[in-house]
């Protein structure tokens, strides 16, 4: 609890520090995306207290209801006219700046639905025994792919894949499954340009600096100066509009700018320590749906925190990073 406390002030913080030029030039008001960010902080603390009194064993019997509807949301989403377009991708209901996606909500469904199954399968020895698991996870991945946000799909894949290791699934299976994963990656990445341009741009950003090597190379700008210290709070010079989306993808950098160091070191501490709580409390917990359960939800915060804060190192092409509740800010 103490670890999240700290994330929240410190995120809200980073995202005033960050935001507050664009906040200034688009609204007239630099407490803009503060203000909208405090409001959510404050929906999702009451919505932590309100689940923290929820038996999760109580939910399992929803577990099925729970993933057809989220089932149906992604379908709906593609439907014109009711999902919400942004940036290319229909991946959204909502109306104005207050947008849901159902994406997110169908990664849990996955992993409650996925937990049974596995919590009543004591013991994996064929690749038929996880084939129901592994056609829901592809089907939900193929709709995802849809929208286009291939991002999330992925982040949904890797959770369900480390629960499948932690209930002692044959590893050669992970071999099989990683040379189908390689071959379907490299036929996506062939199929969309924009894929294809975004690893070449991660290879080497340098080939296209004002194209898809743009956004990464301004995030290096903003984290080399902030040295050891950094240059000191709200006196980063990338928030100036050179660096895109400084308040949300890649509010990392900013904050090693402004920070240094020393500041995005802490901030990987208290994600560590909060995933090493939820692996100490799947470890200890004698129900094995809810070990499954804590597994495949810590992992899909470890992902996700592992791929946002690797694309903004540089150590992972730039891909879209998703938030159950979005604020549209274009």
């Amino acid at each position: 609890m103490f670890e999240i406390i700290c994330m929240l002030l410190i995120g809200l913080t980073m995202i005033y520090s960050s935001s507050r030029i664009w906040a200034i030039y688009k609204y007239n008001n630099e407490w803009h995306f503060f203000q909208r960010q405090l409001l959510f902080a404050l929906i999702g603390i009451v919505t932590m207290i309100v689940i923290s009194r929820i038996r999760i064993r109580q939910l399992r019997k929803y577990r099925l209801l729970f993933l057809i509807v989220c089932f149906l949301a992604l379908l709906l989403v593609l439907v014109p006219g009711v999902g919400v377009s942004r940036n290319g991708s229909r991946s959204w209901f909502g109306v104005g700046s207050f947008l849901v996606q159902p994406a997110e909500f169908f990664k849990l469904a996955c992993i409650f639905w996925t937990a049974d199954f596995l919590a009543k399968k004591r013991q994996i020895r064929r690749l038929l025994d996880i084939l129901p698991v592994l056609l829901v996870m592809g089907a939900g991945f193929g709709i995802i792919l849809l929208q286009p946000d291939f991002g999330t799909g992925l982040v949904m894949v890797c959770s369900i894949i480390v629960m499948l290791f932690a209930a002692h699934t044959p590893i050669r299976y992970f071999v099989g499954l990683a040379v189908m994963g390689v071959g379907g990656l490299t036929g996506l990445i062939l199929a969309a340009p924009y894929r294809l341009a975004r690893i070449l741009s991660f290879l080497n950003p340098w080939t296209d600096p004002l194209g898809s090597g743009f956004q990464i190379i301004q995030s290096l700008y903003a984290i080399g100066p902030g040295t050891l210290f950094g240059v000191g709070f709200q006196n980063s010079i990338q928030k100036h509009f050179y660096l895109p989306e400084p308040q949300t993808d890649f509010i990392f950098s900013i904050l090693c700018e402004e920070l240094g160091f020393l500041g995005g070191v802490l901030v990987v501490i208290l994600f560590a320590c909060i995933i090493y709580e939820g692996v100490q409390i799947a470890l200890h917990t004698t129900d094995a749906f809810l070990s499954y359960v804590v597994i495949g939800i810590i992992a899909l915060f470890a992902i996700q925190v592992m791929i946002n804060l690797g694309v903004v190192v540089g150590l992972f092409p730039v891909t879209g990073q998703t938030r159950v509740l979005e604020i549209v800010i274009l």
